[in-house]
């Protein structure tokens, strides 16, 4: 089976956690044993997130007195590229992975005319109480916004076209190699006259799903901080949808900051390529990749033709 399973990064770095290294390779430790079991198993691409991290390297490098500007987005995210990368592989060989692992670094062509590379939607970098945010923004020309009972900073979010290095890709997936492949969404890049780098941060969920439609995956699973989706959530009321379909996941209203995209992305997928999807708890992989757990998506029933 050809998989493509997204890790979330507050997955890897729960919300209101100390950005310490130490604290994401040693949850990637506990997980990477189901991922190595199933990258011996399966054809098998790993996109990462990289809310947490590109945030705190963005912070950074705005406080860094000795930079004359701060680095773009976009450079950030090939850093976090690098870094997610190496500890994903690291962690896959350490739980004993039989075959290859290769993280690529990863270029995600966006629509120049796209509405959201204007629209500051995505949630980056640590948790604030208010005042601090709105302090950090002044100082730092961000934009910030409510998150839960926090604020953080939010950033453009353009929806992926295609993927530079998808040939590429796919070639190291025909090899035996398990591909670490647009991590962070891939580097945002406009192709209208020549390549440019854009300051943004394009979703993992949807470049997930992206990557999953181009290389014909039998199956996409986003993996994330959460057992599945949950209906209600924050209520007496919540509970984690077991099964679903993409016609009756479009009638919530999941945020756009959290659930939002991975219910879309999964939608999208399975509406298009009338294949299944899963959303689940990163600690228990090989069960959601098997259907025994998380939020088990499969296409809506065709009506009479």
């Amino acid at each position: 089976m050809r998989l493509v399973i997204a890790l979330g990064g507050n997955a890897l770095l729960h919300r209101g956690e100390r950005p310490d290294a130490a604290i994401q390779t040693a949850r990637l430790s506990l997980a990477a044993p189901g991922l190595a079991r199933l990258a011996d198993e399966h054809e098998l691409v790993l996109v990462h997130g990289n809310g947490p991290q590109v945030g705190m390297l963005a912070e950074e490098s705005a406080a860094d007195a000795a930079l004359s500007a701060p680095y773009p987005l976009s450079a950030l995210v090939a850093e976090t590229q690098g870094l997610i990368g190496s500890q994903l592989s690291l962690a896959l060989r350490n739980a004993g992975l039989v075959g290859m692992v290769t993280t690529v670094i990863t270029h995600t062509v966006i629509d120049a005319h796209d509405p959201r590379r204007d629209v500051p939607s995505k949630f980056i970098g640590p948790s604030y109480d208010r005042r601090r945010a709105r302090r950090l923004a002044a100082e730092h020309g961000w934009e910030v916004a409510e998150d839960g009972d926090s604020w953080r900073r939010v950033v453009p979010s353009p929806l992926p076209q295609r993927i530079l290095e998808i040939d590429a890709a796919t070639a190291l997936l025909k090899s035996g190699m398990t591909v670490v492949l647009a991590g962070g969404g891939g580097v945002p890049v406009s192709d209208h006259d020549g390549l440019h780098t854009l300051d943004a941060v394009v979703d993992k969920d949807h470049a997930a799903a992206l990557i999953a439609r181009t290389v014909s995956a039998d199956r996409l699973v986003i993996l994330t901080d959460v057992p599945g989706v949950i209906a209600d959530y924050g209520t007496p009321d919540a509970t984690v949808i077991a099964a679903s379909t993409p016609a009756a996941l479009r009638q919530w209203d999941f945020p756009d900051g959290s659930m939002g995209p991975k219910v879309a992305a999964v939608c999208d997928f399975v509406s298009s390529t009338r294949r299944t999807a899963a959303i689940g708890a990163l600690e228990h992989a090989e069960e959601v990749v098997m259907g025994t757990l998380g939020t088990q998506i499969t296409p809506d029933v065709l009506g009479p033709r």
